[in-house]
């Protein structure tokens, strides 16, 4: 089987061929600016392949709120072009083959799920920390889309009277505290200078640090008693952070210390996959839709 791979996004296109079991030929664009425009460009890329081998399907990794149901992508993204629109049908038409979309964030969390961190798992939380907090929840090895097709957005949870798990709980907010605090909003800089300057003994560098390992804590051990999964998965650039597991088990055994519990510890882990997470999970989703 060989499958024609893309991964969508809001600054470029990536793309690759699946074939017996590993990608190959990737390469990647810019995203265009335009819905015509990503046809032709990809069209060109399908005809191009169509020399080297015979496709059976193509299976794309895009943002938004992919309705499996209706077919279209809901929601918002950097790429308004995609939204709401029967763009399977546009897709499938365009291709002469059968297409599967899964949304980016669920993309990278059935790559685990098939072949990475979490393989022998079946009910898995997947959380990215970025410029927010998104994620995925995956039971018996699914995607839960949820009724109005939120699942996974983890970020929107409160973690106090008014300020969200992606408010607190990311390097964004983490350097964003720190500048405010040693006014450096004219030159900000960024969370990881924030961390480079915390193991150099920068004492507010260190305090915002602590509590960007707090918050993070507090939303992840939140999660283990809302969904009980048999792991969390964190991804996004903070999980190549040699420590983040370190830290974040420490962390979480104050809060249970603090609430008086003594029952199960979260089971905490970082994604295996990175740059080719939603090319792997966009192949398992088309694999999942169309078995036969």
């Amino acid at each position: 089987m060989a499958i024609l791979v893309f991964d969508i996004g809001g600054t470029s296109l990536k793309y690759a061929i699946w074939q017996d079991e590993e990608l190959t030929e990737k390469n990647f664009f810019k995203s265009p600016s335009t819905w015509d425009e990503m046809k032709d460009l990809l069209v060109e890329i399908k005809e191009g392949f169509d020399e080297l081998c015979e496709l059976d399907g193509v299976a794309i990794s895009s943002p938004g709120a992919v309705n499996q149901e209706a077919r279209t992508i809901e929601g918002i993204s950097a790429l308004p072009y995609l939204h709401h629109f029967p763009i399977y049908d546009e897709l499938e038409e365009l291709f002469g083959l059968p297409v599967a979309i899964e949304n980016d964030a669920n993309c990278a969390a059935l790559a685990e799920v098939w072949k990475g961190a979490a393989k022998d798992n079946k009910n898995v939380l997947f959380v990215v920390v970025g410029t927010g907090i998104g994620g995925s929840v995956i039971v018996d090895k699914e995607v839960q889309h949820g009724a109005h097709l939120f699942g996974g957005e983890f970020g929107i949870m409160l973690l106090n009277e008014k300020e969200t798990f992606s408010q607190l709980g990311t390097t964004v907010a983490l350097a964003k505290r720190y500048n405010e605090r040693m006014d450096m909003t004219a030159k900000p800089v960024d969370g990881r200078t924030v961390f480079d300057l915390a193991e150099r003994g920068d004492e507010v560098a260190v305090e915002e640090v602590n509590k960007f390992y707090r918050y993070l804590s507090m939303g992840l051990f939140n999660l283990t008693y809302a969904f009980d999964p048999e792991v969390i998965l964190i991804g996004g650039g903070v999980s190549s952070r040699p420590d983040l597991l370190k830290k974040l088990n420490a962390e979480i055994e104050i809060l249970m210390t603090e609430l008086g519990l003594d029952i199960f510890r979260p089971v905490l882990d970082v994604c295996a996959y990175k740059n080719d997470a939603n090319l792997i999970g966009a192949v398992y989703n088309f694999k999942s839709k169309h078995s036969n």
